[in-house]
């Protein structure tokens, strides 16, 4: 047993796929089939069952991939005990981020992180919270930044700071002329969410009380992956939206004009680093918080949890 054998095993269960787990290994089909055959061969067992695709484990195959899991994540400890002796970073290093605070936070931080650390091969993508605790479990993800709190026993999570959520107010509403507003004005507003699958949508639901306040008239809902479609969405028409306070650092005059705060307790969400509990690249973790808390708004970091109004969904 070698531990190339078991990366080839956690690819193809990652992947369902021999040829999709060789091209992401950098092997070729045969050469990869032939060293989990080897696998099987010697342990006496089949790990996977080939007669059906995608490819799935056979029932010991499932345990057997659990602890290959373990056992790599323990190996890749050895490199990292390594780097932080040397002070040095190196290697991949993958992040999933929602698009939530992905577009207002991390153009800052990469270009930070890689002029201090020009070894590291950063990868980024924009998931869903819940496309990052699956990837996160599965290996293809190193860390996730999101909103917390997630309930889930297998992630740890290392609190960054507390964003507050703003409204984004259309000129023809009602409550344009108020400078700060209550979560009763917002009762018999139209709308504008972003789609299924996104956690700032339960947020923003749960600020509104929107459920309860869905048969009221002048209630509408516009459906959109894309904070910024929902702000153009109120210039043109009418209407509120709620953003994330982070994505109003940027607005010129005429757009903060629309912008409203609420009167304490504020709307707020803990924005987090998230990993497995078992994870590696702790060095890389720990920079990748600082570079965050560096470029966020002093006041983000020194807002309390007990002082504001959280939500996750």
């Amino acid at each position: 047993m070698t531990l190339v054998q078991l990366e080839y095993v956690i690819a193809v269960d990652t992947y369902r796929s021999f040829v999709a787990a060789a091209e992401k290994c950098f092997v070729t089909q045969p050469t990869l089939s032939m060293q989990i055959q080897k696998l099987e061969e010697s342990l006496g067992v089949k790990i996977f069952d080939r007669s059906r695709q995608p490819v799935i484990p056979t029932e010991v195959g499932s345990k057997l991939i659990k602890q290959a899991r373990v056992v790599l994540m323990e190996s890749k400890k050895i490199n990292e005990i390594l780097q932080e002796s040397k002070g040095e970073l190196e290697g991949e290093f993958r992040i999933g981020v929602i698009p939530t605070v992905a577009p207002y936070l991390m153009p800052m931080v990469i270009s930070s992180f890689l002029k201090k650390y020009p070894k590291v091969q950063l990868q980024v993508w924009e998931y869903t919270t819940e496309r990052i605790i699956q990837e996160l479990k599965i290996g293809t993800l190193d860390c996730g930044v999101l909103s917390t709190p997630l309930l889930d026993n297998a992630i740890l999570e290392i609190p960054l700071f507390y964003e507050t959520f703003v409204a984004y107010v259309s000129e023809k509403s009602k409550v344009f002329e108020k400078k700060m507003l209550g979560y009763e004005d917002l009762s018999q507003e139209k709308l504008w969410l972003l789609n299924e699958g996104h956690c700032m949508r339960g947020q923003v639901l749960n600020i509104c009380n929107y459920r309860h306040n869905k048969g009221g008239e002048g209630t509408f809902e516009y459906n959109t992956g894309s904070v910024d479609t929902l702000k153009r969405m109120v210039e043109i028409n009418d209407g509120l939206t709620i953003l994330p306070e982070l994505s109003i650092l940027g607005y010129d005059e005429d757009q903060l004009n629309h912008v409203r705060y609420f009167k304490s307790p504020e709307p707020v969400r803990e924005i987090s680093i998230v990993t497995t509990n078992n994870y590696v690249k702790k060095l890389a973790v720990n920079i990748l918080r600082d570079e965050i808390l560096n470029v966020v708004p002093e006041r983000f970091k020194s807002n309390k949890k007990k002082d504001v109004i959280g939500f996750n969904i």
